[in-house]
Parts: structure tokens; C-alpha cells; sequence
């Protein structure tokens, strides 16, 4: 474990076990860190991804300082962290503080220009988000927030929100999504099973409708009305 700690030169195996501790100790962190730290980065969260990737780097750069040290203190940090996220949830007074709130830029379809100086964005960088979410005139917006995570949340007028089922009343039918079974020329039992299919009917359907093998099937689905989508390695 010497290539834990401080050295005057380490070996080239020694650079390799600190490159693969910081790894999986990094993976670790993720893990514990959650989806919402990777997704939104956030006041908080950039802090933690700055500092942390300066933690661990130097030590994978330099001989002299020891990964120990990088690992208690992330480790401290992480603790710091979720204790954090503990206190947001639970005190208001400290999620206001840490938490930016949504700035509005449009209302009515008209620019909030304090809004974009608030939040620090341009007519180009408004425009962009507007192309993103298919929103073809500011015109047509009735309420847009700049987000803490660096997002528009827009809300369109009634009269352009598209024209659903919902809006003439019409029923229809429960949402299911479609079951993977085969996935990379490997039948998915465990899903399979759930479709009240088997091994058999499977292999069956492939010879005779598409005349391949499962190893050559990238990919196929089915539905719970029986409809089969079977795409080939090409």
C-alpha cells in the first residue's frame, strides 16, 4: 500500500493502483452523491464537482502527495454534503439561501428584460432554448422561467398547446411500455416470461417471418397487443 501515500518517485505499477483506486473511489462517490448531483448541477453541486476533481487530480499528477489525504477529504466533503441536502429539505430558511430561485423572462409573450439581465442570458441564448423545446415565437408564450440549473421551464398559450385526446374528451388506451426481449443476440427471459411467451415462439417468429437467428437480432420489442419490432444487425 505504499502507493497510498507520499513518495519521493513511484513506479509505473504505482501510478497504475493510484489511477484505479481514484477510479472506483470516484464511482463510489457518485454513487453516493445520487443522480440529482450528475444531472442538475446546482449552486452546491458545482462546488462538490470543482472541488472534488481538484482533490483527487493532483495526487494522480504528483508523487509527493499521498492519495490518502484525497480520500479523507472527499470523504469529509461528501459527508458535509449530504448533510447539506438534509438541511435544505428540511429548513426553508436554509434552501432559500442555497437555492436561487426562477428568474421569469417572458410573461404574455413579452421579453422580461430585467429577467435576462437577472439571470444574465441573451436575447441568442433565450432563442436557442426556444429552438430546443420546438417553441417557433416568443409570441406564443405565456410564462417562461430561467432555472437555477441553467434551463427555461416555458408554458405556451392554451390557444397553441397542442390538441390532445383529452381536449374532445376521446378515451384511450392504458400506456405500456413495449418489453425488451432480445437485446444484443441475447434473449431476455426474465421479460420474455412476463409476456406469457417463450423460448420457443420466439425462435419460431424469427425463422419464419424474418428468416434470422436470435445471435442476429440487435434488438426486439413487444407490446401487449402481441406486435412484434425486430431490428437485425446490419
Amino acid at each position: 500500500m505504499d502507493f497510498f501515500k507520499s513518495q519521493e518517485t513511484l513506479t509505473a505499477i504505482e501510478w497504475a493502483l493510484r489511477a484505479v483506486v481514484a477510479y472506483f473511489f470516484l464511482v463510489v462517490v457518485a454513487r453516493v452523491l445520487g443522480q440529482r448531483a450528475i444531472s442538475q448541477l446546482r449552486l452546491l453541486d458545482f462546488v462538490m464537482a470543482l472541488v472534488i476533481g481538484n482533490i483527487i487530480a493532483h495526487p494522480l499528477s504528483d508523487e509527493q502527495l499521498a492519495l490518502k489525504g484525497s480520500v479523507v477529504t472527499t470523504t469529509v466533503l461528501v459527508s458535509l454534503y449530504l448533510c447539506s441536502l438534509f438541511m435544505i429539505l428540511k429548513w426553508p430558511l436554509v434552501r432559500k439561501l442555497v437555492n436561487s430561485q426562477p428568474i421569469p423572462i417572458i410573461q404574455d409573450g413579452e421579453i422580461i428584460y430585467k429577467g435576462l439581465k437577472k439571470a444574465r442570458i441573451s436575447i441568442d441564448v433565450l432563442l436557442e432554448e426556444l429552438r430546443k423545446e420546438k417553441v417557433t415565437g416568443i409570441d406564443k408564450v405565456a410564462l417562461a422561467y430561467w432555472e437555477p440549473e441553467g434551463k427555461v421551464s416555458f408554458f405556451l398559450d392554451p390557444k397553441y398547446e397542442p390538441i390532445t385526446p383529452a381536449t374532445y374528451k376521446i378515451e384511450t388506451e392504458r400506456f405500456e411500455l413495449p418489453r425488451t426481449i432480445i437485446k444484443e443476440g441475447k434473449i431476455i427471459l426474465k421479460e420474455l416470461n412476463q409476456t406469457q411467451k417463450n423460448e420457443g415462439w420466439i425462435v419460431n417468429i424469427l425463422e419464419n417471418a424474418y428468416q434470422t437467428e436470435v445471435k442476429n437480432v440487435l434488438l426486439a420489442t413487444l407490446d401487449k397487443k402481441d406486435n412484434l419490432k425486430v431490428f437485425i444487425y446490419k
